[in-house]
């Protein structure tokens, strides 16, 4: 069965992990977000792209989600004695990666190529793609002014207040080679656990993925990143409520009701069941907390027997 999952970083490569785990790998198609992606010493970083890879690879650092396990940061530690930005940790391991890419760019690959290259060159059996192959970078905008997606997260550690978010280029980016494509034939699709403003909402912001999606919307299920009001990972919560939006499984309802017909929300929140059917989305109750391997690979499982039973059905 082929499935698409929608991806941010370090949630979404938990849930990944469990996907991978219940089916065959190379059936799986990622779209990940790219808006997270920056410039630095030269190099072009896509963070999502290489935590989304490191993970299914095996070699990702599991105290932090991101960077490569038992790395080593030689070369940034250096690079400060020049008096050049050190606020983005790049091990030395993880460099050969955007080294790597940044040449394919320069010598006139797509983000895609570059993209398929590293996958493969680390053993990934899953496709992945990035959600464009044309630039589009998150901004954040705060009572200080307008921050770079990194700028905000990494060295700012999120403590400013949001006030917007806007995603430049995006109104002149197309979806990668092969994403409508993956959509329009896939049995199911998944929108992982990951913040909706930052994370999912840049490759919705690529003209045609919201439309694709929105075509789809009965094979289209959604994996709510709040649990019992808090998210597990990073800034959505606080994000959420500076921007004047209720932190709940309703809201993320609210944002994916267009494009998904149902949502997966934890135990915690059953409570939430009937206001969020009464707004037109199907509820699927179970364990959504991912702290220990076996719970990725539950969760998995339990959305692969769910696109199955759907399509199962369909066909009698």
């Amino acid at each position: 069965m082929e499935i698409v999952a929608l991806a941010g970083g370090v949630g979404a490569s938990k849930l990944l992990v469990g996907l991978a785990h219940a089916m065959a790998p190379e059936n799986l198609t990622i779209i990940v977000n790219t808006g997270d992606d920056l410039e630095m010493h030269g190099l072009t970083i896509c963070p999502d792209l290489d935590i989304v890879t490191y993970t299914l690879a095996g070699i990702v650092n599991p105290a932090t989600g991101w960077g490569i396990e038992g790395d080593t940061f030689a070369t940034l530690q250096f690079l400060g004695r020049y008096e050049r930005e050190t606020w983005f940790n790049l091990g030395d391991r993880d460099l050969a990666t955007h080294i790597h890419r940044s040449d394919m760019l320069r010598s006139g690959a797509t983000l895609s190529e570059c993209a398929d290259s590293v996958r493969r060159a680390l053993g990934v059996r899953a496709h992945i793609l990035p959600m464009s192959d044309q630039p589009v970078r998150t901004q954040i905008e705060t009572p200080a002014g307008l921050l770079p997606f990194q700028n905000y997260l990494v060295k700012h550690r999120a403590e400013p207040a949001v006030k917007a978010i806007r995603f430049d280029g995006a109104d002149r980016s197309e979806p990668a080679p092969g994403i409508l494509k993956a959509i329009a034939d896939a049995r199911g699709i998944v929108i992982c656990p990951s913040n909706p403003l930052i994370s999912i909402g840049p490759i919705l912001a690529v003209p045609g993925i919201r439309e694709a999606l929105a075509a789809r919307r009965a094979d289209v299920v959604a994996v709510c990143p709040i649990v019992h009001g808090m998210s597990l990972k990073g800034p959505t919560a606080k994000m959420m409520a500076e921007m004047g939006i209720e932190v709940s499984a309703r809201s993320i309802a609210g944002m994916y009701r267009d494009i998904a017909s149902r949502l997966v929300i934890d135990e915690s929140d059953a409570s939430s069941r009937p206001e969020i059917e009464a707004a037109g989305m199907s509820i699927e109750i179970t364990r959504t907390v991912m702290e220990a391997e076996e719970d990725k690979w539950w969760l998995g499982h339990f959305l692969v027997n769910l696109l199955h039973a759907k399509t199962t059905n369909a066909t009698h």
